[in-house]
C-alpha cells in the first residue's frame, strides 16, 4: 500500500501540471503513453517491440495521437490522422508480400488492432484538452468519472459485494460494486457540475449530463474488464511494471481508453 501511495503521489505531481498546461506537453505525453501502451500489449503477447511490426505499431499509434496541426502540417489539408494511420496498415499488409506470405493477415491483425485501440483512445484523451479552459474542465470531468467509479466500485464491492460481475474475467468484481461505482460517479459529477455549470462548459444540460455520466461510468468499467480479459488470456497479472504498485500504463488508462471516444461520440468535446 505504501508503494502504491508513493507512486500515485509522484505520478499526480507530474501529470497534473501537464494537463493544466495542455498544448504540446499533453500532446507529447499522450503520444508517449500510447507508445508504452503498445509496448505493453506486445509484451503480453510475447512479441518483440524491437522489430519491424513493433516499430510500425508505435509509429501508427503516434500518428493517431499527435494532432495534424502542427505535427504533420506538411501534408495537404485534406490528409487526416486516420489517412496517415492507414499508410501504416498498408505497410503491415505489404509485409506478407515481402516475406513471401510467411507473415499472414492474421498476424498483421494483432498489431493493427492494438495500434487502433491504444492510438484512438489517447487521441481522444489529447483532443479533450485542446479547447482552452473548456478543455481542462472536460478532461477533469472524465478523470473524476473514472476515478470515482473505480474507488466506489472497490469500496462498495469490498463491503457489500456478493454477486460476481464477470467471474471468468475478473473474479473480484461484483455487481454491487459496479452499481456503487456508478452511484459514486453520479455524486461526484453533480458536485462538479455545481462548480462548473453544464450550460457554460458542456453542450448538454444538467439532466442529460447525469444520464451520460451513468453511461460513461458503465463504459469505463467495460474498458477495465476488456483489459482484464487480455491479461487473463495472456496469463499476466499486470500490463507492465512502469508504475510500481499499480502495474502498467494500460492498468491505469484502460477505462479512459473507452470513455474518451464515447465522450467524443456524444459531443462532449
Amino acid at each position: 500500500m505504501k508503494q502504491r501511495v508513493i507512486t500515485a503521489v509522484v505520478a499526480l505531481c507530474l501529470f497534473i501540471p501537464i494537463i493544466v498546461y495542455g498544448g504540446w506537453a499533453i500532446q507529447l505525453t499522450g503520444a508517449l503513453l500510447a507508445a508504452v501502451g503498445v509496448y505493453e500489449l506486445f509484451r503480453m503477447k510475447g512479441l518483440d517491440i524491437v522489430s519491424l511490426e513493433g516499430v510500425l505499431a508505435i509509429v501508427g499509434a503516434v500518428l493517431l495521437v499527435l494532432p495534424k496541426s502542427p505535427w504533420f502540417a506538411l501534408f495537404p489539408s485534406s490528409v487526416t490522422n486516420e489517412t496517415l494511420f492507414y499508410l501504416i496498415v498498408m505497410l503491415f499488409l505489404g509485409i506478407s508480400v515481402f516475406s513471401k506470405n510467411t507473415y499472414t493477415l492474421d498476424e498483421a491483425a494483432f498489431p493493427v488492432l492494438v495500434t487502433l485501440y491504444v492510438g484512438t483512445g489517447f487521441q481522444n484523451f489529447v483532443a479533450a484538452r485542446q479547447n482552452g479552459a473548456h478543455g481542462l474542465v472536460t478532461l477533469l470531468y472524465a478523470l473524476f468519472v473514472v476515478w470515482s467509479t473505480d474507488i466506489g466500485a472497490y469500496q462498495i464491492g469490498r463491503m457489500y459485494g456478493k454477486n460476481k460481475l464477470a467471474p471468468s474475467i475478473s473474479p473480484n468484481k461484483t455487481i454491487e460494486g459496479s452499481i456503487g461505482g456508478i452511484v459514486c460517479a453520479v455524486i461526484v459529477s453533480i458536485i462538479y457540475f455545481l462548480l462548473y455549470p453544464t450550460n457554460e462548459f458542456f453542450q448538454h444540460g444538467f439532466l442529460t449530463m447525469i444520464v451520460l455520466t451513468i453511461l460513461f461510468s458503465i463504459v469505463g468499467q467495460l474498458g477495465d474488464l476488456v483489459e482484464s480479459a487480455y491479461k487473463r488470456h495472456y496469463g499476466v497479472k499486470d500490463s507492465g511494471n512502469i508504475l510500481p504498485g499499480h502495474g502498467g500504463i494500460l492498468d491505469r488508462f484502460d477505462s479512459l481508453l473507452f470513455v474518451f471516444p464515447i465522450m467524443h461520440l456524444f459531443g462532449i468535446f
